[in-house]
């Protein structure tokens, strides 16, 4: 199974750049997508960002999963 996960673009680098999922940075690939911009979110997949989605959709994602991982504590 495969799961791309939303983050939000906080620095561009050429074909790279600094994402973040929470409070934690990942390096993310450009390579797929083009015109990504600081402040965007991005889907991402194996280090590799893949779709962009808008703000209001990348919360509701973080929403479930965050949902999930505290359905699993209780």
């Amino acid at each position: 199974m495969c799961l791309a996960i939303p983050a939000k673009v906080h620095q561009v680098n050429g074909d790279s750049a600094l994402v973040s999922i929470g409070n934690v940075e990942y390096k993310a690939s450009l390579l797929l997508l083009k015109d990504v911009k600081e402040g965007d979110y991005i889907m991402l997949h194996a280090g590799f960002a893949i779709e962009k989605v808008d703000k209001k959709e990348a919360a509701r994602m973080l929403a479930l999963f965050r949902e999930i991982e505290d359905s699993k504590t209780t």
